[in-house]
Protein backbone atom coordinates (compact mmCIF):
# COMPACT_ATOMS: atom_id res chain seq x y z
CA UNK A 1 0.00 0.00 0.00
CA UNK A 2 2.49 2.76 0.48
CA UNK A 3 3.98 1.82 -2.53
CA UNK A 4 1.05 2.18 -4.27
CA UNK A 5 1.04 6.00 -2.46
CA UNK A 6 4.41 6.45 -3.25
CA UNK A 7 4.07 5.99 -7.17
CA UNK A 8 0.56 7.57 -7.18
CA UNK A 9 -0.58 4.33 -8.50
CA UNK A 10 -3.86 2.16 -7.87
CA UNK A 11 -2.44 -1.39 -8.22
CA UNK A 12 -5.28 -3.71 -9.65
CA UNK A 13 -4.89 -7.23 -8.88
CA UNK A 14 -6.46 -10.38 -10.64
CA UNK A 15 -6.44 -13.55 -7.85
CA UNK A 16 -5.54 -16.96 -9.32
CA UNK A 17 -7.74 -19.65 -8.85
CA UNK A 18 -7.10 -23.41 -8.44
CA UNK A 19 -10.26 -23.99 -9.90
CA UNK A 20 -9.45 -27.89 -10.43
CA UNK A 21 -7.59 -28.13 -6.39
CA UNK A 22 -4.90 -29.38 -8.29
CA UNK A 23 -1.98 -30.52 -5.87
CA UNK A 24 0.74 -28.99 -8.39
CA UNK A 25 -0.44 -25.82 -8.88
CA UNK A 26 -0.36 -23.44 -5.42
CA UNK A 27 -2.80 -20.59 -6.18
CA UNK A 28 -5.55 -20.11 -4.11
CA UNK A 29 -8.07 -22.98 -3.61
CA UNK A 30 -11.66 -22.01 -4.10
CA UNK A 31 -12.19 -22.61 -0.50
CA UNK A 32 -9.44 -19.93 0.56
CA UNK A 33 -11.06 -17.07 -1.84
CA UNK A 34 -13.04 -15.21 0.97
CA UNK A 35 -10.16 -15.26 3.01
CA UNK A 36 -7.89 -13.79 0.45
CA UNK A 37 -10.03 -11.33 -0.57
CA UNK A 38 -10.37 -10.11 2.76
CA UNK A 39 -6.68 -10.15 3.40
CA UNK A 40 -5.65 -8.52 0.61
CA UNK A 41 -8.85 -5.38 1.29
CA UNK A 42 -7.29 -5.13 4.37
CA UNK A 43 -3.67 -4.30 2.63
CA UNK A 44 -6.24 -2.09 -0.31
CA UNK A 45 -5.58 -3.76 -3.02
CA UNK A 46 -8.01 -3.20 -5.70
CA UNK A 47 -9.27 -6.87 -6.79
CA UNK A 48 -10.65 -6.47 -10.33
CA UNK A 49 -11.46 -10.35 -11.18
CA UNK A 50 -10.09 -13.93 -11.03
CA UNK A 51 -7.88 -15.94 -13.89
CA UNK A 52 -7.69 -19.40 -13.84
CA UNK A 53 -5.98 -22.52 -16.11
CA UNK A 54 -8.11 -25.29 -15.51
CA UNK A 55 -7.42 -29.08 -15.47
CA UNK A 56 -5.99 -30.23 -18.56
CA UNK A 57 -9.15 -32.57 -19.45
CA UNK A 58 -11.32 -32.79 -22.50
CA UNK A 59 -13.61 -30.42 -21.37
CA UNK A 60 -13.52 -27.11 -19.70
CA UNK A 61 -15.96 -25.76 -19.61
CA UNK A 62 -17.60 -27.00 -16.17
CA UNK A 63 -14.80 -25.50 -14.63
CA UNK A 64 -15.25 -21.68 -16.59
CA UNK A 65 -18.58 -22.05 -15.24
CA UNK A 66 -17.59 -22.82 -11.57
CA UNK A 67 -15.58 -19.64 -12.10
CA UNK A 68 -18.42 -17.35 -13.69
CA UNK A 69 -19.95 -18.80 -10.39
CA UNK A 70 -17.46 -17.54 -8.01
CA UNK A 71 -16.68 -14.03 -10.16
CA UNK A 72 -20.72 -12.79 -9.34
CA UNK A 73 -20.31 -14.75 -5.69
CA UNK A 74 -18.07 -12.20 -4.72
CA UNK A 75 -18.89 -9.45 -7.29
CA UNK A 76 -16.36 -9.04 -9.47
CA UNK A 77 -16.06 -7.87 -12.63
CA UNK A 78 -13.51 -9.57 -14.77
CA UNK A 79 -12.29 -12.99 -15.54
CA UNK A 80 -9.28 -14.23 -17.07
CA UNK A 81 -9.66 -17.64 -18.40
CA UNK A 82 -8.64 -19.68 -21.87
CA UNK A 83 -6.04 -20.33 -23.89
CA UNK A 84 -6.40 -20.53 -28.10
CA UNK A 85 -7.57 -24.21 -27.09
CA UNK A 86 -10.88 -23.67 -25.27
CA UNK A 87 -11.39 -19.71 -25.47
CA UNK A 88 -14.57 -19.98 -27.24
CA UNK A 89 -15.90 -21.72 -23.88
CA UNK A 90 -14.29 -19.33 -21.99
CA UNK A 91 -15.86 -16.37 -23.55
CA UNK A 92 -19.24 -18.25 -23.51
CA UNK A 93 -19.03 -18.08 -19.62
CA UNK A 94 -17.83 -14.43 -19.04
CA UNK A 95 -14.24 -14.30 -19.76
CA UNK A 96 -13.36 -10.86 -20.27
CA UNK A 97 -9.77 -11.48 -20.87
CA UNK A 98 -7.75 -14.25 -22.66
CA UNK A 99 -4.70 -15.65 -23.61
CA UNK A 100 -4.33 -16.87 -27.20
CA UNK A 101 -0.90 -16.31 -28.09
CA UNK A 102 -0.34 -19.79 -29.51
CA UNK A 103 -3.13 -18.83 -32.11
CA UNK A 104 -0.98 -15.79 -32.83
CA UNK A 105 2.72 -16.80 -32.72
CA UNK A 106 2.13 -20.76 -33.05
CA UNK A 107 3.64 -22.97 -31.11
CA UNK A 108 7.19 -21.98 -29.90
CA UNK A 109 10.43 -24.33 -28.46
CA UNK A 110 10.43 -23.39 -25.04
CA UNK A 111 14.25 -24.89 -25.14
CA UNK A 112 15.46 -22.39 -27.86
CA UNK A 113 14.05 -19.04 -26.25
CA UNK A 114 15.97 -19.66 -22.97
CA UNK A 115 18.96 -21.70 -23.70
Amino acid sequence: YDQQIKQNKKIKIFIQVNIGDEEQKSWVKSSEIEELIFYCKSLKLEIIGFMCIPPNVSDSKIFFKMMDELKNKFNLKNLSMGMSADYLPAIENSANFIRIGTSIFGNRNWQTLFY
